[in-house]
């Protein structure tokens, strides 16, 4: 991991940092990349939830909604730092205005990784209620965790998260409970030992989505599979197997032939607007285009999770042997016909949605069919979800990873590189108007200009792992900490405009 080349200079003893520059950022392509300190226009209502990991079930992880933080703000956010009952190496989820014990309070919504979900009014930063599952001592201190981010119910009236013993909750937000009816909680993997729930819950219409992958150093035997949950009932709508993909529910791990096929990455299953088709990418395993599908970035119909489409690419085999997972990191919607995915082989693919790997959908069975690839920023691997933002006729995306952050235009259907530095970072924010990339190494969050790699502020904080912020309502939130310690306490770093 690179550690940041940039100095930082004290804006005013009240204030907090702001960055003056840096000698290793690199313009790339001039038009746009002016440096200006300005935020870019902001346009819409003022955004004030947050309800999912990435804002929405595409996961753009963008908007141009204004947020009640600005350029001329930025630098004088009151700080505070909140003591967690565990650390929430994830992203966390916030919702305006709900009643919580018989009051109205703003809510920020998080996991730990030993599965305690807390809710916390982010006016005072006290707590509210904490769920902790049954069985939480029973696996505390083990290497046995979730990183998974919750995701609030559209009616918002309850929020659904994940526990390492491999079960969903559906939890009152009123209080914390968990739902009493139907088959709530949800079992999702018949070996939560070797099956982990890493990637965020996302929802699709009626259903949750939840998907499993496994743990460091993938330990046989498991396998990634996507499971969508009806949300009022419990009940279990479909399944698709990644590895035995013959197979429609879930399954005992030995009782398939092969293992791993992980959905590792933070956005686990990614929307596709209008709700009928959804994406997932995988983790390193064989592949026959049939019954096993490692290394591959899969299109699935809803609600029925049926296998629409299929890329993997033409080095699969290399991608699995070298343990170089191509589903490190979700597919990202770019919007105009095209997705992208990268992996931890330091390559951005570019793909064609309508024949993800150059064919009409129904032939699975075919490697390749990118349109283009390039360079992850600083040849890292990725582990993050890009931030995609449509702004007028324009599309830029914003990676971050363990090396370098970047900027790329979509143009003609290809990316072409903006600006790149060398500060590393975890999934990006764009959010009224400024572009938020927690550094995981270094800690503290740098707050840019989209158009430059300069860095307009920095909000300072402590290292973490997967950890990215979300901003709304006033507020900045970043969770902070690694869950590979395996800790019971954590921090919450938690900015508000003034």
């Amino acid at each position: 991991m690179r550690i940041r080349a940039f100095a930082i200079c004290l804006l005013a003893a009240t204030q907090l940092l702001s960055a003056c520059g840096s000698g290793s950022a690199e313009t790339v392509i001039a038009p746009d990349a002016t440096g200006s300190a300005a935020a870019a226009p902001t346009r819409g209502s003022a955004l004030t939830d947050w309800p999912e990991f990435g804002l929405n079930p595409q996961r753009s992880n963008a908007t141009s909604r204004p947020t009640g933080i600005t350029a001329a703000n930025v630098g004088r956010l009151r700080s505070k730092r909140i003591s967690l009952r565990g650390t929430v190496d994830s992203s966390p989820i916030y919702l305006h205005g709900v009643r919580v014990h018989g009051g109205s309070h703003d809510v920020v919504l998080v996991t730990t990784t030993y599965g305690r979900t807390i809710a916390i009014d982010a006016g005072s930063g006290s707590v509210l209620w904490t769920f902790t599952p049954p069985g939480y001592s029973r696996l505390l201190g083990s290497a046995q965790i979730t990183t998974a981010s919750p995701v609030a119910d559209p009616k918002r009236g309850f929020v659904f998260a994940a526990s390492p013993d491999g079960l969903i909750h559906k939890l009152a937000l009123a209080n914390g409970h968990e739902a009493g009816r139907g088959h709530w909680p949800v079992r999702i993997t018949r070996d939560p030992t070797r099956e982990k729930i890493a990637a965020a819950l996302n929802v699709d219409g009626p259903d949750v989505l939840a998907a499993t992958g496994g743990y460091i150093g993938d330990a046989p035997t498991y396998q990634g599979h996507l499971v969508a949950i009806s949300r009022a009932s419990g009940r279990i709508d479909a399944v698709f197997n990644t590895l035995c993909a013959n197979r429609r529910a879930i399954i005992l791990p030995t009782t398939c032939p092969e293992s791993d096929s992980a959905i590792l990455s933070r956005g686990g299953a990614v929307v596709e607007p209008g709700g009928r088709r959804v994406l997932i990418s995988t983790g390193n395993a064989t592949w026959d285009g049939r019954r096993y599908f490692g290394d591959s970035v899969l299109e699935l119909g809803f609600p029925g999770l049926r296998l629409r489409q299929a890329f993997t690419p033409r080095n699969q085999a290399e991608l699995n042997s070298g343990d170089v997972d191509l589903g490190s990191s979700a597919p990202a919607l770019l919007g105009h016909g095209r997705a992208m995915i990268a992996g931890k082989d330091g390559v951005i693919r570019v793909l064609r949605l309508a024949r993800l790997n150059g064919h009409r959908p129904g032939s699975t069975r075919r490697l390749g069919g990118e349109v283009q690839t390039l360079p992850t920023p600083g040849g890292g691997q990725l582990f993050t979800q890009p931030a995609v933002w449509h702004h007028g006729k324009a599309t830029t995306v914003f990676v971050g990873d363990f090396s370098a952050t970047a900027a790329y235009a979509l143009r003609d259907g290809r990316l072409h590189k903006r600006w790149e530095n060398d500060t590393p970072g975890t999934s990006p924010i764009l959010a009224g108007g400024l572009l938020y990339v927690y550094d995981p190494s270094g800690g503290g969050i740098e707050v840019y200009s989209p158009r430059s790699p300069e860095p307009i502020a920095e909000l300072p904080g402590e290292p973490g792992h997967w950890n990215s912020p979300i901003v709304v309502d006033g507020h900045v939130v970043e969770p902070e900490g690694n869950g590979n310690d395996h800790s019971d306490s954590g921090t919450l770093a938690l900015f508000t405009a003034p």
